[in-house]
């Protein structure tokens, strides 16, 4: 079995032995190779501008039997495992008694075969599935997201904060990709006083308290806001009335 490196990387004096090679070990000794791909992607991602991540199809043309992978994560649909691979194989998976105690439930089920019909139409899936949309937005459009925010949240802040629009990374991750960034924009909070990191910390945690939780990031004394992911524009502004940071 070779598991997939999901959220770290091993860097140094290091390989990792190619599927084909595994593939025809297990063989040669008449065994299943299994290949676990973490977050599982069925496109590839490099037709979207994206760092290449290997695909169930590729993973089972180089001689995997059984491929697994998250139904989540860059799939883009409910927290879900898949399981795909040779016929005998998933017949002889489905009569374990495991299988039955860890099956996903008829809701999980709907949603993620909602998802996996947005496949099917491969032209449109940029604009019909959440998770490739957000990472293929396009930088000028968040930093003109960016320019409009920033003074309704100078506004919410009062003159005891300091918001600007910076430049910043959205760190793909998600079971895959885990040292890999894309060029984003958002905008930077501090305080104007001698408390910087203690006010970034209040900072944050008055976002999470609002009526729908804003999560953000300290970095440097600053609370960031990095903006790739945010669809409700009207909806966040309006809620910036109860903001209410505490004091020191």
């Amino acid at each position: 079995m070779k598991v997939h490196a999901s959220n770290y990387t091993i860097q140094g004096f290091t390989a990792a032995v190619a599927e084909p090679e595994l593939a025809a070990l297990a063989h040669d000794h008449g065994l299943p190779f299994i290949v676990d791909l973490g977050s599982g992607t069925l496109v590839n991602l490099e037709n979207y501008g994206l760092p290449h991540e290997p695909t169930p199809r590729e993973t089972l043309a180089q001689g995997a039997d059984i491929v697994t992978f998250s139904g989540d994560k860059l799939l883009g649909g409910p927290q879900a495992g898949l399981i795909v691979g040779s016929k005998e194989l998933i017949a002889r998976i489905r009569k374990n008694p495991m299988k039955r105690a860890l099956r996903a439930d008829k809701m999980t089920l709907a949603a993620l075969d909602a998802v996996l019909r947005l496949y099917t139409n491969p032209e449109r899936l940029r604009e019909e599935l959440p998770t490739l949309a957000r990472l293929t937005r396009p930088l000028a459009e968040i930093e003109a997201q960016a320019r409009r925010l920033l003074p309704a949240l100078a506004a919410a802040l009062g003159p005891q904060a300091q918001a600007s629009v910076v430049a910043c990374s959205s760190q793909i991750g998600s079971g895959a990709l885990p040292v890999d960034a894309l060029p984003s924009a958002g905008i930077s909070i501090t305080y104007c006083n001698k408390t910087k990191k203690s006010a970034s910390n209040r900072i944050a945690k008055a976002f999470r308290a609002l009526p729908v939780a804003v999560i953000g990031r300290n970095k440097d004394d600053a609370f960031i806001l990095d903006l790739r992911c945010l669809d409700h524009e009207a909806q966040f502004v309006a809620q910036l009335a109860h903001l209410k940071i505490e004091k020191a």
